[in-house]
């Protein structure tokens, strides 16, 4: 198995290790947001709350995931320190988390979600960065086992939370669901910082506020890097509009259990994990145009299969294939911006492109709730349609990539 992976991808499998501790601490990121989701419709019931409210609070997310952007490429891109930005990310979002269990008000998870927000997007500059300079030419390879570790949390974060909720309330559920997250970011501090700091020293990296400024302006200049991020954008609304409301769906119209709520998510996440390799790999060959176009085409058609499934055995198979198309273009997307900036500015390169992504997410949950509101839950799943087949039309006018054809690195 390993002599096939290390042939596919032309790296050592022992040189890999970086990129799946990384993955990891990824997968506690994604732990932590699945695990919300999940508790989500159980929140909303407690509290009293309308979807339009269940939708802000999810847009309270968005809203400071876009705000931490501001600043978090900024740091790695002058500080360096990316395995200590990432651990400090864990540790925010698993204690955000556990004191989501001691509220006795809405209120006060306004201020908890805020917390995850800023933990989700202070991850990523710092990963993603740090990959990319581990793994200069096998990035989409690297990035996809990164994205591994999203579809992993994803995956089982819904059958954890959702198995515990049978024999917890979700209070108690939201406390204890968080301790692998503490775990990983030790692990990832104890493994990899010492390293890590050694390379800035090594590195110097700082090339001042000045420098740093005047390549922000390059980045905002450069139409594909703009393309990029706006396609992106308009991707992740449907993706974080199926997770806001695939649940909700699930519960109230389908009314599943909680154990089936969170195997049907799963079989999403089981898609990406298989896709999100062979995605990676293959845009590592042929370019990300055509491997973003084929996957985001297919997730379109998927979506809108959906409202048209009514057996869960169907509606399951119908998830997995969206996982399968959809979340797997994570990492060449990601890969697509590390091949377009220079590597000075790839922490704010991923700074631009989630703040782009956070800031189109945001007006997901709470239109999306008032659409569901007013006609229906399954109108949400037509309107998330048409934001995918905008960014397919998108990509149609990107450039295929930046990259020049390189040798593959045999080791790391």
């Amino acid at each position: 198995m390993s002599s096939t992976i290390e042939r596919l991808t032309g790296l050592h499998w022992r040189g890999q290790g970086p990129a799946f501790l990384v993955a990891s601490g990824h997968a506690g990121t994604h732990w932590v947001l699945g695990t919300f989701y999940v508790l989500l419709p159980y929140i909303a019931r407690e509290f009293g709350m309308t979807y339009t409210q269940a939708g802000a609070l999810v847009t309270v997310f968005h809203v400071s995931s876009l705000l931490a952007n501001l600043g978090s490429g900024a740091v790695v891109d002058i500080r360096g320190r990316r395995v200590l930005v990432q651990a400090a990310s864990l540790i925010i979002g698993a204690a955000s988390l556990m004191a989501m269990g001691l509220v006795t008000s809405a209120i006060w998870l306004v201020p908890l979600v805020i917390l995850i927000g800023i933990t989700n997007n202070l991850w990523h500059p710092a990963a993603i960065s740090y990959l990319s300079h581990c793994f200069p030419h096998n990035r989409g390879y690297a990035l996809a086992v990164h994205t591994l570790g999203a579809s992993v949390g994803d995956a089982a974060a819904p059958v954890v939370a959702g198995t515990t909720l049978l024999v917890m309330s979700w209070q108690t559920t939201a406390s204890v669901v968080t301790l692998p997250v503490l775990f990983v970011a030790a692990l990832i501090l104890f493994a990899l910082n010492s390293a890590d700091k050694a390379n800035d020293a090594k590195n110097d990296k700082n090339g001042g506020f000045g420098s740093y400024i005047k390549g922000v302006g390059g980045l905002l200049r450069d139409r594909a890097v703009i393309g990029l991020c706006t396609m992106a954008a308009f991707r992740s609304m449907t993706q974080n509009g199926l997770q806001v409301f695939l649940p909700l769906y699930l519960v109230n119209i389908l009314k599943v259990s909680p154990s089936v709520l969170g195997f049907a998510i799963m079989s999403m996440q089981i898609g990406a994990m298989l896709g999100g390799p062979v995605a990676g790999v293959t845009s590592d060959r042929i370019g990300r145009q055509p491997v973003t176009l084929i996957c985001l085409t297919a997730a379109t058609i998927v979506i809108v299969g959906l409202t048209l499934v009514s057996g869960m055995v169907l509606f399951i198979l119908a998830a997995s294939l969206l996982g399968l198309a959809l979340f797997a273009v994570r990492p060449v997307i990601h890969s697509w911006a590390m091949d377009l900036a220079p590597s000075s500015m790839s922490g704010s390169v991923v700074s631009l492109l989630f703040g782009a992504q956070s800031a189109f997410s945001a007006l997901v949950p709470l239109v999306g709730g008032m659409i569901a509101d007013r006609w229906g839950l399954a109108s949400v799943f037509y309107v998330l349609a048409a934001t995918l087949l905008i960014s397919n039309l998108i990509v149609l006018i990107l450039p295929n990539d930046a990259r020049q054809k390189k040798k593959p690195a045999s080791s790391n």
